[in-house]
């Protein structure tokens, strides 16, 4: 189980202090997927980002009984400077799985071939995406935070991507920040309201998008 136990996350904004989360109390339990909806500034990739451990709330704290994902996506984590062979190897090192399994997925899944072998500071925003996202996959997590964007590139990598992530790994949790309504009503069981720094949870993820869209 993931709990967010009276979480609020404050940023320094020009002079003074804008608040993003305000005491948020939320649970996700084994094999849920939970869709987080939300405007834009609502703090859905804050609590994301929160979630993960890639950022560290102001105030309260998140209990995490399963092992949780970075957000799919997320490059921040990687060193520019190094190969994406570099930034997979050093991956496989942190959480202690093969170098060359790992390696083989990402050759797989990415598609990006010979750019592998050069920096990551020269990729483009897609082929970052596609090389964090590989990355993600390929070590086996619990729970799985999806903000925004979970299908990036062609035809055929959407296809991959949705084959890897939700139907490979049906039975995992997930959080999935997304502003189509129509894609978390169809693979989300619970949904996560964002308004004003608060959140509300609900059972029926019918009724948190028509509150979403009367926002």
């Amino acid at each position: 189980m993931i709990i967010c136990d009276h979480i609020s996350k404050t940023y320094k904004h020009g002079v003074g202090q804008k608040q993003v989360l305000n005491n948020i109390n939320i649970s996700v339990k084994p094999g849920d997927r939970v869709a987080l909806l939300g405007r834009n500034g609502a703090g859905k990739s804050t609590l994301i980002k929160l979630i993960g451990g890639v950022e560290m709330p102001t105030t309260g704290k998140v209990i995490r009984d399963m092992s949780v994902s970075w957000p799919l996506g997320f490059a921040g984590g990687f060193q520019g400077s190094l190969t994406g062979y570099d930034n997979a190897r050093f991956i496989a090192r942190i959480y202690q799985v093969s170098y060359p399994k790992i390696r083989d997925f990402v050759e797989d899944f990415t598609e990006l071939g010979a750019q592998l072998k050069m920096p990551v500071k020269t990729y483009s925003s897609g082929m970052r995406a596609r090389l964090a996202f590989a990355l993600s996959l390929a070590i086996e997590f619990d729970c799985y935070l999806i903000d925004e964007v979970i299908m990036v590139g062609d035809q055929n990598f959407n296809r991959k991507c949705h084959s890897e992530l939700l139907e490979k790994r049906q039975n995992r949790s997930m959080i999935l920040a997304s502003h189509s309504t129509e894609l978390v009503q169809q693979i989300c069981n619970k949904a996560i309201l964002l308004h004003n720094g608060e959140a509300r949870e609900y059972e029926d993820v019918n009724a948190a998008v028509q509150d979403y869209i009367r926002l």
